[in-house]
């Protein structure tokens, strides 16, 4: 099969490229920059924005039989309409293509966040409903991508969409470095009692779920239309690992903390302030989402994923943070 992965540079996406390609599959790339890695594994790139309509009519995918769209911006932060372009826009775009050259198969990463509130989420499973208010733009339009996506579930076009948390691992651009940095700047905190449970997800486990979800669908039409959560063996607490990332980096673990309580009255006053102010960039010191997130349980039942797809990670968190942290 001819494959197209959207955002394949990124640090997801060149994961699940990879996969791909040790399967055996023709894959492309689609995303607005050139990236030389993909090059030298001999992966053409369609330069392209895809929130832009008139370009992407102009585009050609006829030839490919299944699209994994990775792409996504993510974010705390920022205006409504960039998350709208590059998440929900840029989503419908690329289905209306999809149709138009007679793409069949369809691999949507979302993510856990569209499900998330302002409550804990204990085992939640795929029942889950899409909350009434978001409390960040990113998983707001995230869950619009999703929710259009799944009702467009047909024998032409068939979907799945993987909700992947909290993803980590060699190359990670975000998670990691974010931590890293935040405490040697000294501003990082503990935000509650530190007894929060969390899902999170090795990126190569990641990548093989995508490929292992497109190629059940392949073989049993009947799972397109659904969701799936994916993680770890098991929820980790978030402030331990957090430590043990610190410990590993030859960092000291965190020792200061501050309440859930302050830390949503500090995010809800930031919001506020930097709304008022009219504030982009940087992003606020804290915001109400990054305190439900630090501070709650969030974690999920991947008995779904095992049925379907027979979803298992094969790298463990003690591998996973081997494999980051061997440069000793």
């Amino acid at each position: 099969m001819n494959v197209l992965v959207t955002g394949g540079g990124g640090f997801l996406g060149t994961y699940i490229v990879k996969e791909l390609l040790a399967r055996k599959y023709s894959v492309s790339n689609l995303s607005r920059h050139d990236y030389t890695h993909l090059d030298d594994l001999g992966v053409k790139t369609l330069k392209i924005d895809l929130s832009d309509k008139e370009k992407m009519d102009e585009l050609d995918l006829s030839g490919f039989d299944a699209v994994f769209h990775v792409a996504a911006i993510a974010g705390v932060w920022g205006k409504f309409e960039r998350f709208y372009k590059s998440n929900y826009l840029a989503t419908t775009n690329l289905y209306e293509k999809c149709l138009e050259s007679n793409i069949e198969y369809f691999i949507y990463t979302s993510t856990p966040s569209v499900v998330f509130g302002n409550e804990d989420i204990i085992a939640g499973n795929e029942q889950l409903a899409y909350p009434d208010v978001y409390l960040t733009d990113y998983a707001k339009t995230k869950a619009m991508a999703e929710q259009f996506l799944l009702d467009k579930s047909s024998e032409k076009f068939k979907i799945i969409s993987l909700r992947p948390h909290l993803i980590w691992g060699p190359g990670d651009p975000h998670l990691f470095p974010r931590i890293i940095a935040r405490a040697k700047e000294g501003k990082l905190k503990k935000i509650g009692d530190g007894e929060n449970l969390v899902d999170i997800i090795y990126v190569e486990n990641a990548a093989i779920a995508h490929i292992d979800a497109f190629e059940a669908l392949v073989k049993d039409n009947k799972l397109s239309g659904n969701s799936y959560f994916i993680g770890q063996e098991r929820p980790v607490r978030l402030w331990e690992f957090i430590d043990q990332v610190l410990i590993k980096s030859k960092l000291a673990p965190l020792e200061q903390s501050l309440s859930f309580r302050f830390a949503y009255m500090l995010g809800f006053i930031f919001e506020k302030l930097y709304k008022l102010i009219g504030i982009i960039k940087p992003e606020p010191p804290m915001t109400r989402f990054i305190a439900l997130q630090l501070a709650k349980n969030h974690y999920f039942s991947h008995t779904k994923a095992e049925k379907d797809f027979n979803y298992h990670p094969s790298i463990s968190i003690e591998e996973g943070l081997e494999r980051c942290f061997s440069f000793d």
